[in-house]
């Protein structure tokens, strides 16, 4: 493509020639000429000097030969530039012979179902929707239009995925939330979780993430939502829309996330914590209690940015700290004595 049709389509200030012709997009680290690239950060721009790239999108103008986009938000435009570079490939629509889906289910139009789907009974699946080999739908469930389930997802009965939803690869939806109660044997009885699990729109989801059906009412990710791999979601949470769960996170039953949470890796949440709207919770925080206002903790249990920072700075010095201690105890003692 050339530039200027690029620009056409993402927006932002040309400051070289237009009339290059850019063949595909690529990192700092690995453009060569023909590329477009991005700079994210300041703190890169000497990666500029030894960049081949063709073309860059900057936030504002810098001291480089490379041909300059002058843009807002180098780093979405990117990314556009990207899907329009390496579109998502789509296997051809139809169901395969191999694939077992229930008289009762109903598919829309360009659905594809690849080899050893299973679709139980009243499934309906939207247009243009994608069920990779292995998938498996069970009975009763809805998935919207748009959306792509990879090989080995999983989605129990009475899920409602809404639109443009992407399940990678071994995610499960709709287990049973982990729930029992001794008898009078001290032995683990079941409750029955009959709840759902409702997905909105534009959501998705990592690999071998699990996503629990609630014991009653519903679990729920909200819209836009993007949920990294290996991340548990307990029987009834509620996450806000646009939030952001890195991977390894874990959530216990009931919590509740507000809009454009961030849970960066190995969070934990107690059982029925509430974040409020623009929580940011630093790698390995541990909430135990609510947090209402918007802002960044960390630490376990979590505290404020502030007080997480502190705390992690002096951690090195303890052991020098208490040699001193354990020498003015000797000293006070001496002099006592004395």
């Amino acid at each position: 493509m050339k530039l200027k049709d690029i620009i056409a389509q993402v927006g932002g200030t040309v400051q070289g020639d237009d009339q290059i012709d850019i063949t595909d997009a690529c990192g700092l680290d690995h453009a060569q000429a023909g590329h477009i690239t991005f700079l994210a950060d300041k703190k890169y721009k000497d990666k500029l000097a030894t960049c081949a790239a063709s073309a860059v999108l900057v936030k504002e103008p810098m001291e480089t030969g490379i041909v300059q986009i002058i843009h807002p938000a180098p780093q979405l435009a990117f990314a556009k530039i990207l899907a329009v570079f390496h579109p998502e490939p789509k296997p051809e629509p139809g169901i395969d012979d191999r694939a077992a889906v229930d008289p009762t289910a109903k598919l829309g139009s360009n659905v594809t179902v690849l080899p050893f789907v299973t679709i139980g009974k009243n499934v309906i699946i939207g247009d243009n929707t994608v069920l990779y080999p292995g998938a498996v739908v069970h009975d009763n469930c809805r998935i919207g239009n748009g959306c792509t389930l990879h090989a080995n997802v999983t989605v129990y009965r009475d899920t409602r995925i809404g639109n443009n939803v992407i399940l990678h690869a071994g995610v499960v939806v709709g287990a049973d939330g982990f729930g029992y109660t001794p008898n009078e044997k001290g032995e683990h009885v079941k409750i029955m979780q009959v709840g759902c699990v409702v997905i909105e729109d534009h959501v998705e989801v990592g690999a071998n993430t699990c996503i629990d059906r609630a014991a009653f009412g519903k679990t729920v990710i909200r819209q836009g939502t993007k949920i990294d791999n290996l991340v548990q979601v307990a029987h009834n949470c509620d996450i806000g829309p646009h939030s952001i769960l890195v991977s390894q996170v874990g959530l216990s039953g009931s919590c509740k996330l507000g809009h454009h949470v961030i849970l960066a890796g190995q969070v934990g949440l107690a059982d029925h914590v509430t974040l409020g709207n623009q929580v940011i919770i630093a790698a390995k925080g541990g909430v135990n209690k609510d947090i209402p206002d918007a802002g960044f903790y960390g630490g376990s249990p979590a505290v404020s940015g502030m007080t997480w920072k502190k705390y992690v700075t002096m951690f090195p010095k303890l052991p020098e700290m208490a040699q001193k201690l354990r020498e003015l105890e000797k000293r006070l003692n001496a002099i006592e004595n004395k």
